[in-house]
């Protein structure tokens, strides 16, 4: 009775391929480290070339990552059988782990320096206006990105490494990944219509 009673426990463990090595890849580590060094060293010497490239960089890898989560990738990962699907976010969750906060901190670190030195910020400014709602979209999406897709993301790793995680919970999790992914995908597009019209 108890070989029969152990079978269902062995069979609700996760391959050993969809269990994460590591919550966060840390063979990415020393990237990021350079990444925010060298963004770090812009801001000092206040390079405009470095600058733009950080903003310019990390702008246009955010808004195309967005828009690839939540309008491609996401119809894609909703058919996948269960497996597949934990197959899949056991590989791609970690990077993005720290892909995104990096993203994040060089276009809005860049971003802010560059305005400062342009006078973007002065209300004397002619466009001043659209300084501004360009800080309340991208607040609204640093909040997402930061509050919403990194804990979601967390919540994911996390429950992968249980010895029988909850799959229905893993699916709702990426749901609301691949959704808030989504809806700053279309913000971003408001932050392009910003960007350009400024020097317009």
């Amino acid at each position: 009775m108890a070989a029969v009673t152990a079978a269902p426990a062995a069979a609700a463990a996760p391959p050993a391929s969809v269990i994460p090595a590591s919550i966060v890849p840390l063979r990415g580590l020393p990237i990021v480290a350079v990444v925010l060094a060298g963004l770090i060293a812009a801001i000092a010497t206040n390079s405009a070339w470095a600058l733009t490239f950080f903003h310019v960089a990390g702008g246009g890898a955010w808004t195309a990552l967005d828009l690839f989560l939540g309008l491609i990738l996401g119809p894609i990962v909703r058919t996948m059988s269960p497996q597949a699907r934990a197959e899949f976010t056991s590989r791609y969750m970690p990077k993005m782990l720290l892909i995104m906060p990096t993203l994040v901190t060089m276009t809005l670190g860049s971003g802010f320096q560059l305005a400062r030195d342009y006078g973007f910020l002065d209300t004397s400014y002619s466009r001043h206006a659209w300084i501004v709602a360009s800080f309340v979209i991208v607040g609204v999406m640093t909040t997402i990105a930061l509050g919403v897709l990194n804990p979601a993301g967390l919540a994911v790793m996390f429950e992968l490494r249980k010895p029988a995680p909850n799959g229905m919970l893993i699916g709702k999790l990426m749901k609301r990944y691949l959704y808030s992914a989504g809806v700053t995908g279309v913000m971003q597009v408001a932050t392009l219509v910003i960007m350009t019209r400024l020097p317009t």
